[in-house]
């Protein structure tokens, strides 16, 4: 384990060095051919999907999407906020002979907020070569003001697949990891020797550092301004292996401040981009931990909004 020190502007500066870097934009094409827009959900068969089901051994279901609402921490911009309304029930009104009456909900915000999904319309690469999203699919060709053409949420399958979460911040012995603090590939194969599983091509992979459990009700800004993460042989490692997402308890997944200055957010690009594995952030992984579950059955149905690069999510552990 790493620590190092937030050594530029933040993370507006950090994202514009990232976008004009100098790693290679080159396409990388699908390994499942140039229509593919689903990525590593192609390694989703029905025996995985038996297999994980298989490891439902307690009956027992776990929330991964934390509570959310206007006060939650957000990358740049990002807000959400929900307006409830009784239409047509103003001053005594009623709408119907019955007396049924009923709420309305307004929402207004960005869909990148809390536990999230990132779709691989989300992370690409832009330098003098070229822009490029996974599978050869050029920036602006399929990125439109009014949705994305290819690789939309609406193209994502039910996520259905073996879950494994191993306890990063145990690893290093303790409560939780810090900001800036990474761990590298080597930290994750010895933990998960030490919770005695294996990881293979088709899982969902998420790490518990404690980041969420331990500072976000105590210190929100803290928590929204740096976290642990992977170091960027991780997400390499995490391409071997072939899995289908890799999530964490933090906002982004990649260490911030990052493990190389100049290269925020590299995982985003070795996952979405080259290789087409998903991301979930901010997932809830402290009741896991506190169970002592390793593995589980990981089943997320994402909204079908079409066009949309992120989801609002809560998938479910099954154990």
């Amino acid at each position: 384990m790493t620590t190092h020190t937030w050594k530029t502007a933040g993370l507006a500066a950090l994202l514009a060095v990232a976008m004009g870097g100098t790693a290679l934009a080159e396409c990388t094409p699908s390994k499942w051919g140039p229509d593919d827009e689903i990525g590593a959900a192609n390694t989703i068969t029905p025996e995985r999907v038996k297999a994980a089901a298989a490891l439902v051994k307690q009956g027992k279901t776990q929330h991964l999407g934390i509570i959310i609402d206007k006060t939650i921490p957000a990358f740049g911009a990002r807000n959400l906020s929900v307006t409830i309304l009784q239409p047509g029930q103003q001053w005594g009104e009623m709408p119907f002979p019955n007396g049924f009456i009923y709420n309305d909900d307004i929402f207004t915000g960005w869909l990148g907020i809390g536990s999230q999904l990132d779709t691989l319309a989300h992370g690409g690469l832009h330098n003098e070569d070229g822009s490029y999203f996974y599978n050869c699919n050029e920036a602006a060709e399929i990125s439109q003001v009014t949705g994305m053409t290819k690789l939309g949420l609406e193209k994502v399958p039910p996520l259905v697949a073996r879950g494994v979460v191993l306890d990063m911040a145990a690893h290093a012995g303790k409560e939780h990891l810090d900001a800036g603090e990474y761990f590298t590939a080597d930290d994750v194969k010895a933990q998960a020797e030490a919770q005695g599983v294996t990881l293979g091509e088709g899982d969902v992979v998420l790490f518990h550092t404690g980041w969420t459990d331990h500072v976000l009700p105590s210190d929100p800004k803290a928590w929204g301004s740096g976290e642990p993460g992977m170091a960027e042989d991780v997400a390499e490692y995490m391409a071997e292996l072939g899995v289908l997402a890799v999530g964490a308890d933090t906002w982004g997944v990649d260490v911030v401040p990052p493990q190389n200055p100049g290269r925020p957010f590299q995982g985003h690009i070795t996952l979405l981009k080259e290789n087409g594995i998903y991301i979930l952030e901010v997932m809830n992984t402290g009741p896991l931990i506190e169970d002592d579950v390793s593995e589980f059955m990981f089943v997320l149905g994402p909204s079908r909004l079409r066009g949309a690069v992120q989801a609002i999510i809560d998938p479910i552990a099954l154990y």
